[in-house]
């Protein structure tokens, strides 16, 4: 009799070990996925707080906290799963951190200065705002400077005197910017409107030293020629409003207001120094005076 061949049992418990691999490679995948996002925050807010550092230096943006405490906040947006960190976070965020105590003290230095200076404002030769960067006091050409010069007019000198005065009791950092509009200049004494736009700046830096007393370290002057304009320059009356300086009164402390002093009256080295000679090529000529 012939052996009956015994059936074979199949086994329908064999999706299991594919199932259980896949799970693993799965699991592993989303740990490996983890820990990069984790090192990238961790670099992210690295390279925000080394930027936020750089803007502050350069008086572009002020923090109302110091440095290692804008560290720590990048760290910890670095650690938050709700807040992704980014440079801009990190600026953004220093910008809201102002004090309320700052933006009012601006808001009352700015209407001391409009009363002060009503009869220029209303000649449009001045005008007063409150920007990103702080209190903005804009001296436009007409009212202060000779086309090409850089010396401010004998008659300006007052309400330049009436601004220096008004601000050399407060606390603050002053930044000094030249600005001019796009139509090249050449003359014996400047080369460019980078020249002329710096000469300008370090000239009144000078005479808020020499004539007003002011502390050196509060000080800084720039020039930024055609390329920061305030306007367009494709009329006459944009032009006019270009060529001008900004004093900017900065979110920031560096040292508590010097007392009166008497300094010779004589051109520091330092502000000289300043004045670019011609055919320099620098493209933006910034000049922090000692």
């Amino acid at each position: 009799m012939r052996r009956r061949k015994d059936k074979h049992h199949s086994n329908h418990e064999r999706w299991l070990i594919s199932y259980a691999d896949f799970i693993t490679l799965l699991f592993a995948f989303f740990v490996v996925m983890y820990a990069t996002s984790k090192a990238d925050q961790k670099k992210q807010a690295e390279a925000a707080a080394s930027i936020n550092s750089a803007f502050r230096s350069l008086g572009l943006f002020q923090s109302a906290i110091p440095a290692k405490e804008a560290q720590a906040n990048a760290a910890a947006l670095a650690t938050s799963q709700d807040a992704p960190v980014t440079p801009m976070n990190v600026v953004m965020g220093d910008q809201m951190l102002a004090s309320p105590e700052v933006e009012q003290d601006f808001e009352r230095i700015k209407q001391q200065l409009a009363g002060l200076l009503s009869n220029q404002i209303a000649r449009h030769v001045v005008a007063l705002r409150i920007g990103r960067e702080g209190l903005i006091i804009s001296l436009r050409e007409a009212g202060f400077y000779d086309s090409g010069s850089a010396a401010p007019h004998p008659a300006s000198m007052a309400t330049l005197g009436q601004i220096a005065n008004a601000l050399r009791v407060t606390p603050y950092d002053i930044r000094i910017e030249g600005h001019t509009d796009n139509v090249p200049i050449h003359t014996d004494q400047f080369d460019s409107n980078w020249e002329l736009s710096t000469a300008r700046a370090t000239r009144l830096a000078h005479i808020f030293i020499v004539g007003h007393q002011f502390s050196p370290p509060r000080l800084s002057a720039s020039g930024y020629a055609e390329y920061h304009p305030a306007t367009s320059n494709a009329t006459e009356e944009g032009r006019a409003q270009n060529r001008r300086v900004d004093i900017i009164v900065l979110p920031r402390i560096t040292t508590p207001p010097a007392p009166a002093v008497h300094i010779p009256a004589t051109r520091p080295a330092a502000i000289t120094a300043a004045i670019p000679a011609p055919n320099t090529t620098a493209q933006a000529a910034a000049t922090s005076l000692p």
